[in-house]
């Protein structure tokens, strides 16, 4: 989140281990699916989040982009951009120059050459670079004029058209638009925008806080104030409607975290409160309606959760990740199990079904069987 609140999110770091029967029985289902000719199939053996090994035991790495079950890239502390193509096996780093002192915080990545990478910060430290050489070489193609902005989150509809949110300034959301893949944007005018609540902000935890479905539709996270909303767009970002969230808030740590649509109906929402051992109750919510509407899970998960995808392929199976650990839903969000007490930050899934998870001490891992 901007300002302070970013600085809190820290966890307890812990081994992942085999998911376990529940999700075997899923990445059952998902592999039943037909793979398209040239898409390799899992094994046999139990599914897991397997650990690989990238280097950085210094780095945290709250951004993540899944483009496949081989390539994935990684954003995170100290201004690091890592990138895979072999399924983890190697990562090679690919950071921008000089970017030692800032802090990474989403990629998007539309294939294994061309990403955008968020660094976030009150004024200029929000900056954007893009990569169309696998990280070769680096463009910076935004830095924020105004010290009143500090940038969250990065989302795009296709290869050309993304939008980037910052916390209010002049008491709405700030956002910014691309219609070149990142290679140059401006700021949207905010009088489609409804007022922030005091105190409101976006958490830059996951790189999640915004996101999108289809050609037109995003939705925006919010916490700190004292309903925890979801903004939604049908028009890419020009105008928002607000709808409050059962996530609790009243906090500057808590609110919604995390979004994740399958369609322009169907969004999960997670959060809580950010601190470690403090309480999250309702930390999970569920939309049918495409954001107008929030329905609290009936089992939500059991603290703070700052990560959250659907799996490819499915319509009601999910995951959701925190500092301590991942949970899952088979019905559609209503309610939640834990299956791994690994600690990561953020997750993501390709749509040849290879997921990827991302957090503290470097920690990278794909689940594979």
């Amino acid at each position: 989140m901007g300002r302070a609140r970013d600085t809190g999110r820290t966890g307890r770091a812990r081994r992942a281990v085999a998911v376990g029967a529940v999700l075997a029985a899923v990445l059952t289902a998902l592999t039943a699916v037909p793979a398209q000719a040239g898409q390799r199939g899992h094994g046999g053996g139990a599914p897991q989040w397997r650990q690989t090994d990238t280097g950085t035991p210094e780095v945290r790495y709250r951004g993540l982009a899944a483009v496949s079950r081989d390539t994935a890239w990684v954003a995170g502390t100290g201004g690091t951009v890592l990138r895979t193509t072999d399924g983890g096996a190697h990562w090679r780093n690919v950071s921008p120059p000089g970017a030692d002192g800032l802090q990474f915080r989403d990629v998007e990545a539309f294939d294994a050459r061309r990403a955008v990478v968020l660094a976030i910060g009150e004024g200029e430290a929000s900056r954007v670079y893009r990569t169309e050489d696998g990280g070769t070489t680096w463009t910076e193609s935004f830095r924020n004029p105004d010290p009143r902005a500090f940038y969250d989150c990065l989302a795009f509809f296709d290869s050309r058209n993304g939008l980037a949110m910052s916390d209010p300034v002049d008491g709405k959301f700030r956002i910014l638009s691309t219609r070149d893949g990142g290679r140059s944007w401006r700021v949207l005018p905010d009088t489609g925008m409804p007022p922030a609540q005091p105190g409101e902000a976006g958490f830059a935890a996951s790189g999640q806080c915004l996101v999108t479905a289809g050609t037109r539709d995003v939705w925006m996270a919010t916490g700190g104030a004292a309903h925890a909303r979801v903004l939604h767009s049908a028009d890419r970002g020009l105008t928002w409607t607000a709808a409050r969230s059962p996530v609790p808030a009243g906090d500057p740590a808590r609110g919604v975290f995390a979004l994740a649509f399958r369609d322009r109906a169907h969004g999960l929402a997670v959060g809580g409160d950010y601190r470690p051992g403090e309480a999250s109750p309702e930390a999970a919510a569920r939309t049918t309606d495409g954001g107008r509407t929030w329905r609290p899970a009936a089992t939500p998960p059991p603290a703070y959760r700052s990560g959250v995808t659907w799996l490819p392929h499915s319509r009601t199976t999910a995951l959701a990740v925190g500092p301590t650990g991942t949970d899952l839903t088979t019905d559609a969000g209503r309610t939640w199990r834990t299956v791994d007490p690994g600690s990561y930050d953020t997750v993501d899934c390709a749509a040849d079904r290879g997921c990827w998870a991302a957090g503290e001490r470097g920690r990278v891992a794909r689940l594979t069987r």
